[in-house]
């Protein structure tokens, strides 16, 4: 049976839909950088989503050509991520400036996953399907202390549940801890383009430290 990290890993992929507290460990990811409003048609965002999916199943398929991973397993493709910011906003981002956000889209590296092997299938997608990869990096990511929910319906219904983590992270003792390298994360667990908006299940994180810090 393939390795699925949203169940080997329920604490970070299927959390509760009520607030609670988790440390992230370091995680490594194929990431895409962009700005733009992520539902404008040909924009960075959805180009992002292209580039990071070429990466992730050059990745997966590699055992069937002549370059083989040391420690290969089968695994799922893990879920699509995004961190994601806005110049002079801190924390929740504000859904009537879309144009304004920037973004980091993700899909997390199985740990055996070297940044060499990384390298390599950069230029195994580029060669065979004639694309410019040049914008996917390798990003090693530790989040540390957050607190974190599973949204269940639209996006733009996401300020609801921010708020509810908000107030249960200031009753545990802690505060937002937002910079430029620690950011609003959420994680799609939902295919958009195939589950009603209503059903959308997406994990929303944010970084917090003990108050007074």
């Amino acid at each position: 049976m393939a390795f699925d990290f949203k169940k080997e890993y329920r604490e970070f992929y299927l959390p509760k839909k009520t607030p609670g507290i988790v440390d992230i460990p370091a995680m490594n990811f194929i990431a895409v950088r962009g700005r733009g409003d992520p539902n404008a048609e040909g924009g960075e965002y959805k180009s992002s989503i292209g580039l990071l999916y070429g990466i992730a199943f050059t990745i997966k398929m590699s055992k069937m050509g002549s370059h083989r991973m040391e420690g290969y397993f089968d695994y799922v493709v893990p879920p699509l991520e995004g961190f994601w910011r806005q110049e002079g906003v801190e924390g929740a981002i504000d859904y009537s400036r879309k144009e304004e956000l920037e973004f980091i889209s993700c899909i997390r590296l199985p740990d055996f996953v070297t940044r060499e092997e990384f390298d390599w299938a950069v230029g195994e997608a580029t060669d065979k399907k004639k694309t410019d990869f040049s914008g996917v990096e390798f990003l090693t990511l530790r989040e540390g202390l957050c607190v974190q929910c599973m949204h269940i319906g639209p996006y733009d219904n996401e300020p609801e549940t921010v708020s509810l983590m908000g107030g249960y992270a200031r009753e545990q003792g802690y505060a937002p801890d937002f910079s430029n390298t620690r950011l609003h994360h959420e994680i799609y667990l939902s295919d958009p383009r195939k589950c009603a908006p209503e059903k959308l299940r997406t994990v929303i994180r944010h970084p917090i430290r003990p108050t007074g810090e």
